[in-house]
């Protein structure tokens, strides 16, 4: 035992740099901010970035149909007859589905 004890060099044995090799371990690997953790985050941070880009193209697309349905009555009649079967009175509208 006292091989071992001498082969170490005498700054390891100092209580300080064992205290702070310690106190690096316990950061890196048992932290509740550890390096795991860390890059967990950050790649989830990359995902929810990518997806609020994504909502925010979709936001202004839906604002671009949303003015183009204001501004033109023809192509607002033609959205509500196709989309929610809405009829002008008189009219008899029928649905033609196709059987898969």
């Amino acid at each position: 035992m006292k091989r071992l004890v001498s082969k170490i060099p005498a700054f390891l044995k100092s209580f300080y740099v064992v205290v702070s090799a310690f106190f690096i371990a316990w950061l890196l690997f048992f932290d509740s901010n550890d390096v795991v953790t860390q890059i967990t985050l950050s790649q989830k941070l990359s995902d929810l970035e990518a997806e609020k880009s994504y909502y925010e193209e979709r936001i202004i697309e839906v604002e671009k149909d949303r003015e183009a349905l204001m501004n033109n009555a023809d192509l607002l009649e033609k959205m509500a007859r196709e989309k929610y079967f809405m009829r002008k009175p008189g009219e008899d509208v029928f649905v033609i589905a196709e059987e898969k």
